[in-house]
């Protein structure tokens, strides 16, 4: 899956009025919250996996 269509998926496009910008810079306050706080990370990956098994089952995402 290429990374634009996770951010469609994750409904950052519609939330963001597909702003190019405001996307970009969501992107980037992600790295610099990231970089701050390597625990984030583990949690962004928990919750992703949820959400994907979610999907393959036919559910709603957590």
């Amino acid at each position: 899956m290429e990374l634009g269509g996770l951010v469609q998926k994750a409904g950052l496009v519609e939330l963001a009025d597909d702003d190019r910008a405001t996307l970009y810079g969501a992107l980037l306050e992600l790295a610099a919250k990231a970089r701050e706080d390597r625990d984030r990370l583990m949690l962004w990956k928990r919750r992703g996996k949820r959400a994907f098994d979610a999907e393959a089952e036919g559910r709603d995402a957590p």
